[in-house]
């Protein structure tokens, strides 16, 4: 079925574990994000006839797609209240863009197996849970693959470009920045130093809203020798979504939709298209 709308692609912010169903110290820590989720539905040009997500938290050897019709949810955090182990969200899987995922990513050279038994992790379930809280669109996952090579992960991006005018809509679920270390620190209420983390986000907001997306890829693909990039992403595994979508976009422009400062961070999300 070919839609009317070709869909966007997102890189959408999915906060720290269960954040935005718990209470926190000041109470609003997290309210801009799960504020800017909330309006995610109503910012789309129509609804999307499922989701594809990326999550900073799945990674395998290669590119692997959930082929689960039914998934349950990984609790895959730690030490948070008890009700945060009782989340629901019933969003069905969809075996038939499991396939589809499957023969895009393995016709642009990449090989891609499938899991028939994941459910979906904390990067897909909490953010999405506020996005789309009725949990009536289906949802598949497609992994990172483990070396995180960003030039790899932009052009699975671009083989998954098809699926967005064919009503999907692809969303990486990460953090721009991810210096657990330092915003642990900023937590329990030490100094923060966010200097490098507004130095980086300045770069990468530059490299993903730039005109020419050849250029724009060129930065991505190098992020690493961005200014203050190894102190915001010490490991960037919750980065790289952003690659997928911008590689997903092809000739789209980006815009940043949110800058949030966080526990001595700066997270920031963009939409393409």
């Amino acid at each position: 079925m070919q839609y009317m709308t070709r869909m966007p692609t997102m890189f959408i912010p999915h906060g720290g574990g269960p954040c935005f169903f718990m209470d926190w110290d000041p109470p609003e820590t997290w309210n801009r994000q799960r504020e800017f989720l909330a309006d995610v539905s109503a910012s789309l040009p129509e609804a999307p006839k499922a989701l594809l997500v990326i999550s900073g938290h799945w990674e395998e050897p290669q590119f692997t797609v959930q082929k689960n019709p039914a998934p349950s949810l990984l609790f895959d955090y730690n030490g948070f209240p008890p009700h945060t182990y009782e989340l629901t969200w019933p969003a069905p899987g969809d075996v038939a863009l499991s396939d589809r995922v499957q023969t895009l990513v393995e016709a642009a050279g990449f090989p891609c197996p499938v899991d028939e038994a994941r459910g979906y992790d904390h990067g897909v379930f909490i953010p999405l849970k506020v996005a789309f809280p009725q949990a009536d669109i289906p949802c598949v996952q497609l992994s990172l693959r483990s070396d995180l090579d960003p030039t790899a992960h932009i052009a699975v991006g671009r083989a998954l470009a098809p699926l967005r005018d064919e009503g999907v809509l692809i969303i990486g679920s990460g953090n721009t920045y991810h210096n657990m270390q330092k915003m642990m620190h900023a937590m329990r209420g030490g100094a923060t130093d966010s200097v490098n983390g507004q130095e980086f986000d300045r770069w990468l907001s530059d490299a993903a809203t730039r005109t020419d997306p050849a250029e724009r890829d060129q930065m991505l693909a190098r992020w690493d020798a961005a200014p203050g990039a190894r102190d915001a992403n010490p490991r960037e595994e919750h980065l790289i979504p952003l690659h997928v979508v911008a590689g997903a976009a092809l000739a789209d422009k980006g815009v940043k939709t949110l800058e949030d400062h966080v526990l001595g961070a700066v997270e920031s999300a963009f939409t393409f298209g």
